[in-house]
C-alpha cells in the first residue's frame, strides 16, 4: 500500500498479548488523523473491513451470525465489570441522548456526547489505557437539567431506590474526582483491592484477604492449577469471604443465559466435530462456572485447529485487577486468512530453533515447545474488553500448565492491523527521529519489522521459558509484577531475534535493516513517545506501558559506558538515537535471561526491583517535552472500531440463508448494543 501510515510501525508495542485485551492504543508513529466526527477527546474510532464474511458458505456465515449475538449478548458484563455504577449511569446516559426535548446546539450539549462517546469507548467511566476516571466538561447544574428533561425510566433504578435518590448517589460518582478516582491502582505499598474502583471486589475485600483466600484454594506448585477467581466477583457476607461466580443462575446470569442460547445454535452448524465439542464444552461451563471445565475446554480449543471460523470467549484477561486474579469477558470472533497465515507458521515450525538459541540460561529452557501456532485472522466481530479499543495479536490461553503441556494459539488480526494501516501519514515520524536515515528506514521497513516483532512476541515469547519445578505460577510468586514482566519477556525474545540472521535465512525478512529498523522504533517509543499517554505528575500504571518503559531504559543504561543508546539534544528537542545495533542485542539478551530467571525461580525482590526502577517513574522534564511535541502535531493517542453490522436473512420457513454484512455510525450502533444487548441488570 502506498503511504502505509507508520501505525504499523508500532505493532510491536501494541500487544495484545497474552492478551485480547490488554489493552490496544494507536501506534505512536501514526500520522495526521481526519478530521471528522469520529474524532473526539483523545480517541478516534475507525472501521475494518469485513466483506471476508461474504466470501464464506452459507452455513459459516450462520456460525459467524450466532457466535457474533453470543458475544454480544455478554458485552454489558465489561460494563459491570470496570465499575459498580457503570450499568446504571449507562442507561442514564443513553436515556438523555435519545429523550432530552432541549436545545441540542449549546457547547454544553457537545460536551455531554463527547463524554457519553467516551464513555462508551472505555466501557465505562474510567479511561479504558491510563485507567483514571475521565471527568464532564458540563457542570453538575446542566447534568441534571438533562435529566429533567429527559425520560428516564425507573427500572434502571434498585429496588427500593427512587430515580432521585439515584441521581444523588451517581452525582459525586461522576463529577468528583476523588471518588472512585481509578479503575486499577498498582502503586508499591498500597492496598491494591481495596483501592481500585473495579468491580471484581466487594466492599471491605482487601488485598490481604483476597491473596489469602484464593492462595488457600491450590496448593503451591502443583502441576495443573487452577485459575482461581477467574471468573467470579469476591465479596463479604456476614464477613465471610464469598466467590459470587458469574455463571448461569449466578452472577450476570441473565447475559450468560443469552450467551449459551446463540451458543447452542452455533454448535448446530459447527464447521466440524471438534469445533461443535469444543463450544458445546464451552456451553457447560458458562452453565456451571466450573473453572475445571473451562481448562478442559481451553484444551480441547487448542486442539480444533481445522475450519476457517474460529472464536474467543469468556472471562479471560486479568489487566483490570491489580492483583491478576479476575477475568475480564472478552470475544472475538474471526476468520482465517489462509495465505497470511502460511507465511507466519514458518516461525511456529521453528519454535524449538528459536527456544534452544535463546540467551535464557539452559535449565530455564523447554526441552520440546509443544503446539505453538499462528493464524493471521480477520475479525468478524469483538466485544466486551476487546471493544472499541481491540487488540491486533492474540496469544491464549493464559494457563502456564496448559501452555507448557499442550501449548497456545497465537493469532494477528489482519483486517484490524490493515484498518489502521490506512489511517493515516508521517508527522510524528518526522518529530521525533531527526536522522533522515533513520526515517528512510522505518518508512522502508516498519511495517514487516512490526508484524514479525508481534508475531515472534505472539508466537515465541509467550510459549518460550519454563518454571522451575516446585515454584508457583507468576501469579502466585511475582503477584502485581507478573503481567509486566511477562509482556516485557515476550518483548525481548521478539527484539533478541528481529536482528538475527535466522530470520532472513527462513525468509521471512529481506536483511537486518528490519531488526534496525525495529529498535529504532521502540527505544523512541520506550524512552519517550508513550509518555504521551499519561498526565502530568503521573507514573506508569499500565503493563504494557511499564514493560516497555522497563526494557528500553535498561537497555539505555547497561549501554551508557558504550554509548549503545546515545541521548541527543538538537534544537532544544531530545532524541534517543541507537548508534551500536549489534550490541543493543546482547543487551536485550541479557536482560531476557534475567527476567526468565525471575519468572521461573520466582523472584519476588528481583521482579519488584526491575520494575519499579526502571517502569514506573517517568522524567518529568521528557514527559513534559513529549505531551509539548504531540500537542502541536494534532494527533488522537488511542484508536477504537466500529463494528460491522450483521444482518440475518432467514427464508418464509425461518431457515437462514445470508448474512447481510454493511456499516454504521459510531453513535448509531452504541445506541443500537444499547437497546438489543442489555442483559446486565443495575447493581449487578
Amino acid at each position: 500500500m502506498k503511504n502505509i501510515v507508520l501505525i504499523i510501525l508500532a505493532l510491536n508495542i501494541l500487544v495484545a498479548c497474552n492478551s485480547s485485551t490488554n489493552q490496544v492504543e494507536n501506534s505512536d508513529n501514526n500520522d495526521e488523523l481526519v478530521v471528522d466526527s469520529n474524532r473526539f477527546a483523545d480517541l478516534r474510532i475507525l472501521n475494518y473491513d469485513a466483506s471476508g464474511i461474504n466470501d464464506l458458505s452459507t452455513k459459516q456465515k450462520e456460525l459467524v451470525f450466532y457466535l457474533s449475538q453470543a458475544a454480544l449478548s455478554g458485552r454489558e458484563i465489561t460494563y459491570a465489570q470496570n465499575y459498580k455504577h457503570n450499568i446504571q449511569i449507562k442507561r442514564v446516559l443513553e436515556s438523555i441522548y435519545q429523550t432530552y426535548e432541549g436545545d441540542k446546539s449549546t457547547s454544553d450539549w457537545e460536551n455531554f456526547e463527547i463524554y457519553l462517546k467516551r464513555f462508551w469507548f472505555s466501557n465505562g467511566i474510567h479511561h479504558h489505557y491510563a485507567e483514571k476516571k475521565f471527568l464532564p466538561e458540563f457542570s453538575q447544574d446542566y447534568f441534571s437539567i438533562l435529566v429533567k428533561g429527559s425520560s428516564i425510566n425507573d427500572s434502571i433504578t434498585l429496588e427500593g431506590e427512587t430515580i432521585d435518590q439515584m441521581m444523588t448517589k451517581l452525582m459525586p460518582v461522576i463529577f468528583d474526582p476523588s471518588v472512585d478516582a481509578k479503575k486499577v491502582v498498582k502503586d508499591k505499598g498500597v492496598d491494591k483491592v481495596a483501592l481500585s474502583a473495579n468491580n471484581y471486589y466487594g466492599d471491605g475485600v482487601t488485598e490481604s484477604e483476597a491473596v489469602a483466600h484464593y492462595g488457600a484454594m491450590g496448593k503451591l506448585g502443583e502441576e495443573t492449577p487452577i485459575e482461581y477467581g477467574l471468573n467470579s466477583r469476591l465479596v463479604k457476607i456476614d464477613n465471610k469471604l464469598v466467590d459470587l461466580v458469574y455463571k448461569s443462575g449466578g452472577l450476570y446470569g441473565d447475559a450468560i443465559d443469552r450467551v449459551i442460547f446463540w451458543l447452542q445454535k452455533a454448535k448446530n452448524v459447527a464447521e466440524n466435530n471438534a469445533q461443535a465439542n469444543h463450544i458445546g464444552m464451552l456451553i457447560d461451563y458458562f452453565k456451571t462456572g466450573n473453572l475445571e471445565q473451562w481448562d478442559a475446554t481451553n484444551i480441547n480449543w487448542l486442539k480444533s485447529t481445522e475450519g476457517d471460523i474460529d472464536f474467543i470467549l469468556g472471562f479471560i484477561e486479568v489487566y483490570g485487577d491489580a492483583i491478576g486474579y479476575k477475568g475480564a469477558y472478552e470475544a472475538v470472533i474471526q476468520m482465517n486468512d489462509k495465505e497470511a497465515s502460511r507465511r507466519m507458521a514458518v516461525l511456529s515450525e521453528n519454535a524449538q530453533y528459536f527456544e534452544d538459541n535463546s540467551s535464557i540460561m539452559d535449565e530455564h529452557k523447554k526441552e520440546n515447545v509443544v503446539g505453538v501456532s499462528y493464524r493471521v485472522i480477520n475479525a468478524a466481530m469483538e466485544a466486551g474488553d476487546a471493544a472499541p479499543a481491540t487488540p491486533i495479536g492474540i496469544n491464549l490461553p493464559n494457563s502456564n500448565w496448559i501452555r507448557s503441556t499442550h501449548g497456545s494459539k497465537s493469532i494477528s488480526l489482519g483486517n484490524i492491523v490493515e484498518a489502521y494501516n490506512s489511517a493515516g501519514g508521517s508527522s510524528s515520524l518526522n518529530e521525533f527521529y531527526f536522522d533522515e536515515n533513520v526515517r528512510a528506514r522505518i518508512k522502508e521497513h516498519g511495517k514487516l519489522s512490526s508484524k514479525m516483532h508481534t508475531a515472534m512476541h505472539e508466537v515465541i515469547g509467550h510459549a518460550s521459558g519454563k518454571i522451575n519445578e516446585g515454584i508457583g505460577t507468576p501469579k502466585e510468586t511475582l503477584k502485581n509484577y507478573s503481567n509486566t514482566l511477562e509482556e516485557a519477556r515476550a518483548d525481548l525474545v521478539a527484539l533478541y531475534y528481529i536482528y538475527d540472521q535466522k530470520l532472513i535465512d527462513l525468509g521471512l525478512m529481506p536483511s537486518l535493516e528490519v531488526g534496525m529498523a525495529e529498535y529504532d522504533s521502540y527505544i523512541a517509543n520506550g524512552m519517550m513517545l508513550q509518555l504521551r499517554r499519561l498526565e502530568e505528575g503521573e507514573n506508569i500504571e499500565e503493563d504494557h506501558m511499564r514493560n516497555r518503559q522497563l526494557n528500553a531504559s535498561w537497555a539505555y543504561e547497561k549501554g551508557l559506558e558504550n554509548n549503545v543508546i546515545e541521548k541527543k539534544i538538537i534544537e532544544n528537542k531530545t532524541y534517543f538515537v541507537v548508534n551500536d545495533y549489534a550490541k543493543l542485542r546482547e543487551i536485550f539478551g541479557e536482560l531476557l535471561k534475567e527476567i526468565q530467571r525471575i519468572k521461573s525461580e520466582g523472584d519476588y525482590d528481583a521482579a519488584e526491583a526491575l520494575v519499579e526502577g526502571y517502569g514506573v517513574k517517568v522524567d518529568p522534564e521528557i514527559h513534559k517535552e513529549v505531551v509539548a511535541r504531540y500537542e502541536s502535531l494534532n494527533l488522537a493517542p488511542y484508536s477504537g472500531f466500529v463494528q460491522p453490522k450483521l444482518v440475518a436473512k432467514y427464508d418464509e420457513q425461518g431457515n437462514f440463508i445470508d448474512l447481510n454484512v454493511s456499516e454504521e455510525g459510531y453513535v448509531e450502533q452504541m445506541l443500537r448494543f444499547g437497546r438489543e444487548y442489555a442483559f446486565v441488570n443495575p447493581g449487578e
